[in-house]
């Protein structure tokens, strides 16, 4: 997603609308979010300097995977059989595949990809969870499961499934369990770039920002319809725990 303000862009949708964006114009300042690292994506030169008409936020979502991977296990200790689930059109599936894949092989976890790119793939993906017998599910980063982060949540309440997923509105939506970088703290920032831009800096001369504030968050109402005892461990360790 992506909205025009005055004479300048902000693309708050991830790759999907910061690519474009860029793509369309070399001229009108562009401000970004996005959960890949911008200067292997071509968004930008370097962080410091991010060169031309663009700059931004960088979140951490993609290098957060194997820890996705490590609270769900030590959350579900019995589960074994697990579940990676990717957007295949995303530009940061390899990366949280290839990540999950050695980190499961640290853990002693068989894991299974799933994938899903439109709506109507939730279903066919909840069946096949069950059909796998897979114990927890890993949602990877992506702005297309964001958007539709409430409706996963209810799915896997209703198939019985763990799941953790790495931004705090998962959890807040009724998710077992969240762990990522703060969505709010990219904002804040894009907002504090967006009134420097439209008060005539250039976006060239504004460092991309890095956020590392990240959030665990546990949801035990969810944890008690699953049946499941969060750790006093985890527990002391959570940013939030709604109960």
């Amino acid at each position: 997603m992506a909205a025009t303000f005055g004479l300048m862009i902000a693309a708050f949708g991830g790759t999907a609308s910061a690519l474009p964006a860029k793509a369309a114009t070399n001229s009108i300042p562009i401000v970004f979010s996005v959960a890949v690292d911008p200067v292997e994506f071509g968004l930008v030169d370097s962080l410091n300097r991010p060169g031309g008409n663009i700059t931004g936020v960088a979140l951490l979502s993609v290098q957060l995977g194997p820890k996705l991977l490590e609270l769900l296990h030590e959350l579900v200790p019995a589960a074994t059989v697990v579940a990676v689930l990717v957007n295949p059109t995303s530009p940061m599936a390899e990366t949280l595949l290839r990540d999950a894949g050695v980190t499961a092989r640290t853990l002693g976890l068989q894991v299974h990809v799933l994938h899903a790119k439109t709506e109507r793939d939730f279903d066919s993906v909840f069946a096949t969870l069950l059909q796998l017998r897979v114990g927890a599910l890993v949602i990877g980063a992506d702005a297309f499961f964001t958007d539709h982060g409430k409706q996963l949540a209810a799915l896997a309440l209703r198939h019985g499934v763990p799941a953790i997923y790495p931004t705090r509105e998962f959890a807040m939506s009724g998710g077992l369990i969240s762990y990522g970088p703060s969505i709010t703290e990219s904002w804040r920032v894009m907002g504090i770039y967006t009134s420097r831009i439209l008060k005539g800096e250039k976006p060239a001369d504004l460092p991309v920002q890095q956020v590392t504030k990240v959030e665990l968050v546990i949801n035990l109402i969810t944890a008690k319809a699953l049946g499941l005892t969060v750790p006093p461990s985890l527990l002391a360790r959570a940013d939030e725990v709604i109960e």
